[in-house]
């Protein structure tokens, strides 16, 4: 599903709320059935969220990165390693789990962090811009993951300012303007 709109349209925000990191001025919000202001906790587990601005761990190879949030998530540690290998196929970075994140470029600490929302498998993802700052190239890999993260039966919440974009990778698109 995608939700395009002016900067100040009150996308981000409205992300925030569904990923329990705002709490909302007015109305309710719902992810997968749970409210997001009475169980907060329960929408985390459901959710992966990828901010549009998101900090990586320079100090960290991938894999380790990934280990840390699975670690998180409680994910058993006998899963880890094929799970942390697995994601890292899934976002086209198979040969960078020794590689320090500071040194891959923009696109790939935008699929990392892309894995990284996957590391409890979550029904539910919610990317905000995730395309933002990338190349034309690393756009279109972008989309092609999304598409197969899509045939894994999750729900993905885009957003964007560019229609085109979201047209070739949602179902249904919203506009938002003035929250």
């Amino acid at each position: 599903y995608g939700l395009i709109g002016p900067n100040g349209a009150g996308k981000t925000t409205a992300m925030s709320i569904l990923a329990t990191l705002l709490l909302p001025d007015a109305g309710t919000a719902w992810v997968d059935g749970r409210d997001v202001v009475r169980e907060p906790e329960a929408v985390r587990s459901l959710i992966g969220y990828m901010p549009d601005f998101f900090g990586v761990y320079d100090g960290l190879r991938a894999g380790e990165y990934l280990e840390f949030f699975a670690a998180a998530y409680r994910v058993p540690v006998q899963k880890r390693a094929q799970l942390i290998q697995n994601l890292l196929e899934l976002v086209n970075l198979p040969d960078k789990s020794d590689v320090y994140v500071d040194t891959l470029s923009r696109g790939m600490k935008q699929r990392l962090a892309l894995a990284r929302c996957l590391v409890h498998d979550p029904p539910v993802l919610i990317l905000d811009e995730p395309a933002s700052g990338l190349d034309p190239r690393a756009r279109v890999e972008l989309k092609e993951i999304i598409r197969q993260i899509k045939s894994l039966q999750k729900t993905v919440l885009i957003s964007s300012h560019i229609l085109p974009e979201l047209a070739e990778m949602c179902d249904e698109v919203a506009i938002m303007d003035h929250g």
